[in-house]
């Protein structure tokens, strides 16, 4: 299997959210693009699907050498050669690479957070950085400035993880992760025993309520500050996040039933919801 190939399937497997956002993006910048998303899943994947944090941080520990290996130009595994192939300038993104490696590290460090103010440097570290990394991507060749690009896509990144957020509050749980701050379900009577129970109450309606109009405010507020000049390049994130959006009306709708169930579009409404925010 090719770099490319394993990009993808790691990335974006077919009928998946990122399959159809990589898709409206232009065909040149495409392969980093995928690469890029491949590197997040690969850096995801090290901290939450690893029970052993020991274990966890050895992982993380061989992927800081290996960012590092490709900064220098000796990459070894196939997301990292796919980088060296593709991306301009790898030793300048070293240090954004480095800072998303630091953020998913804080999921071997805690599960819970006190407040919002202290789950925002998680928020930051992975979802406003990442999206950075992506909008400088895409806006290479196009004419855009790369500069300008981050401005606006970390803002955007933070919201789409608020997003995922109030998707992935069951499955999270059960995997002994819970997004949603300490004083945000105290002030709604919500325990995490609830959460990981599944059990749905009046109380948890209102929380959930409360969470998925937050992150709809913050991708509604983060989409109106993307420049219409660059919209055209950033085909990718404004897909995400229009498949964000219609993924909280579909929850909305639902009764925030998330705890027991991962709630999906189906492939045929991801297509045109992506193919729409063009």
């Amino acid at each position: 299997m090719n770099f490319d190939d394993y990009c993808q399937q790691k990335a974006a497997p077919p009928g998946s959210s990122t399959y159809y956002a990589l898709r409206q993006a232009r065909t040149a910048s495409q392969p980093l693009l995928t690469a890029l998303f491949a590197l997040r899943r690969e850096f995801e994947e090290t901290v939450k699907e690893t029970s052993d944090p020991a274990v966890g941080r050895t992982k993380l520990a061989w992927w800081q050498k290996e960012i590092a290996a490709l900064a220098a130009g000796s990459p070894s595994h196939p997301v990292s050669k796919a980088l060296a192939a593709y991306l301009p300038d790898a030793q300048a993104e070293y240090p954004a690479m480095q800072e998303l490696l630091a953020g998913f590290e804080m999921d071997l460090d805690q599960a819970r957070y006190l407040d919002f103010p202290n789950l925002r440097r998680y928020v930051r570290g992975v979802g406003g950085n990442f999206a950075s990394l992506v909008s400088r991507a895409a806006a290479n060749g196009s004419g855009d400035d790369a500069a300008q690009a981050s401005e606006w896509a970390a803002p955007l990144g933070e919201a789409l993880m608020l997003a995922q957020f109030v998707v992935e509050t069951g499955n999270d749980a059960r995997h002994g992760r819970i997004y949603v701050p300490i004083d945000e379900m105290q002030r709604y009577n919500v325990t995490a025993a609830d959460l990981v129970n599944r059990k749905y109450t009046d109380a948890f309606t209102e929380l959930m309520r409360f969470e998925t109009h937050r992150a709809r405010d913050a991708v509604q507020t983060a989409l109106a500050s993307v420049p219409a000049s660059a919209r055209r390049a950033q085909r990718t994130l404004l897909a995400l996040a229009a498949l964000a959006l219609a993924l909280l009306d579909e929850i909305e709708r639902d009764g925030y039933h998330v705890l027991h169930q991962r709630i999906a579009l189906t492939p045929i409404r991801k297509l045109w919801i992506a193919w729409r925010a063009r």
